[in-house]
Formats: C-alpha cells, sequence, structure tokens
C-alpha cells in the first residue's frame, strides 16, 4: 500500500506506480465513495450507446462444415482485429 498527504486545499498525488497501472492521466476523472469509515476512488468509464445496427458484421466465421459457437466468440474476434 502507497500513502499520500492531504494539501492544504484538500489534493491528493495519486502515486505514480498506481497512475501507471490504472492510466490515470490529466483530465482522467474519478469517482469518490462513502465506504464505512473510508473513501473508494474508482475511474469512471463511460461508454458511448450505440445502435444495434452498428454491431452488424463484427462477428464472423470461415465457411465450413459444422460451426462452432466459440467461431464467434466476442473476445477472440477483438484479439484478432489487434
Amino acid at each position: 500500500m502507497l500513502a499520500s498527504t492531504v494539501s492544504d486545499k484538500g489534493q491528493v498525488v495519486i502515486p505514480a506506480a498506481y497512475r501507471k497501472m490504472l492510466g490515470i492521466k490529466p483530465g482522467t476523472e474519478l469517482d469518490f465513495e462513502l465506504e464505512g469509515s473510508g473513501l473508494r476512488v474508482s475511474l469512471r468509464h463511460e461508454v458511448q450507446r450505440t445502435a444495434i445496427d452498428e454491431g452488424f458484421g463484427m462477428l464472423t466465421a470461415k465457411a465450413k462444415e459444422g460451426r462452432r459457437l466459440a467461431d464467434f466468440d466476442v473476445a477472440n474476434a477483438m484479439k484478432a482485429q489487434r
């Protein structure tokens, strides 16, 4: 566990190791939530809404006999795009 001190203005420096691990950069938004006698800080991830039509054609499988459900796995399709 790494520690930080609160400034006179109420500001806290997030240790560099945590910023790097979580991808926190200037402008990143954080959520604060009271949890018992503590404070939970989490990254705000906003997901933009999409229309169902935007997913058409995302998943494809090679034409072959006996297709399997695994041929349409979303995680594998996303890995293949990288």
